[in-house]
């Protein structure tokens, strides 16, 4: 269940992350309706990460969370918000995806 925890803490993070992104090119309103859903992404991701360390390894944890956050981030600035995709950037994303799995096989032991 704590997995599962982990892995909606780095959704989050993902979602507070691109909140950022939007509240920067938002004015008025708008852009403070993105930086109050940063920081209900912030605390739902500080929550379940918090949760989730309760069992899980700290140290594999906090990679997982992390990994999550910054795979989804990059795959949401390139979709979203027009950063380059190019060969380079997609093969460290894979080989970051590789790690966070491999931490996982390594933590069921």
């Amino acid at each position: 269940m704590n997995w599962i925890f982990l892995i909606l803490g780095g959704l989050c993070e993902i979602g507070f992350t691109t909140c950022l992104g939007k509240a920067k090119d938002a004015t008025g309103t708008g852009q403070w309706l993105w930086y109050g859903a940063f920081v209900v992404f912030l605390f739902a991701s500080m929550g379940l990460l918090i949760k989730a360390t309760q069992t899980l390894p700290l140290g594999t944890a906090y990679a997982v969370w992390t990994g999550i956050g910054a795979v989804g981030t990059v795959l949401m600035g390139i979709i979203f918000f027009k950063e380059p995709a190019d060969f380079w950037r997609i093969f460290f994303i894979f080989t970051l995806i590789a790690s966070i799995v491999g931490l996982k096989a390594v933590s069921s032991h």
